[in-house]
């Protein structure tokens, strides 16, 4: 989503809170997924059980095939963070360990249909309205959080987190990067 703004921790803290309802855990693990993978939300959506569990337990790296990458060149892999292996792991129990090529994140409709990128607006926009969150928000938060989390982590360097996202152009990473106005208000009132 073009201007969407990455999440605070804070805001993050309230979001995990107040998914609610049946699917809870099936719609937290998808915000806490995409929060510490920073795949995209039709890459999350992509996804199957096999893809995250495998020989009775969590798999300690994912991977998004090409053909369900944004351009279609190349897949992409990333570690699974902890508390990601966590919810996801929660959600699989909750679900029964279906076949490993159940999706992941799958629909009441149809047999093995995935979640739309609709169906997961409307439950983080619910989250986010719950949270009576403002600004500019989406599916795309989610990444825009992983991106601002992963480039202070690695010291603010611009390569590292271009590689971590996945984006073959340096340009790309600037853009995400681009949202920290607060910042350069700040510099500009103290110079």
């Amino acid at each position: 989503m073009k201007g969407a703004r990455p999440l605070s921790t804070a805001e993050v803290d309230d979001v995990c809170r107040l998914f609610e309802g049946r699917y809870r855990k099936r719609n937290l693990a998808l915000f806490i997924l995409g929060l510490k993978s920073g795949f995209r939300i039709s890459e999350l959506l992509s996804l199957r059980i096999g893809d995250v569990y495998g020989h009775g337990r969590m798999v300690d790296q994912v991977t998004v095939r090409r053909a369900n990458m944004k351009k279609k060149i190349e897949g992409r892999t990333i570690v699974l963070h902890p508390s990601a292996k966590e919810a996801v792991e929660a959600w699989i129990a909750e679900s029964g360990f279906p076949s490993p090529e159940t999706f992941l994140f799958r629909s009441r409709k149809g047999e093995n249909s995935p979640l739309t990128r609709q169906q997961a607006w409307s439950i983080l926009d619910g989250a986010f309205n719950r949270a009576e969150l403002q600004g500019q928000l989406g599916c795309h938060s989610m990444r825009k959080t992983f991106c601002a989390r992963v480039h202070e982590a690695l010291g603010r360097d611009l390569l590292k987190t271009q590689r971590a996202l996945g984006h073959k152009c340096v340009s790309s990473t600037a853009a995400y990067l681009s949202f920290n106005e607060a910042e350069i208000s700040e510099a500009v009132l103290s110079i």
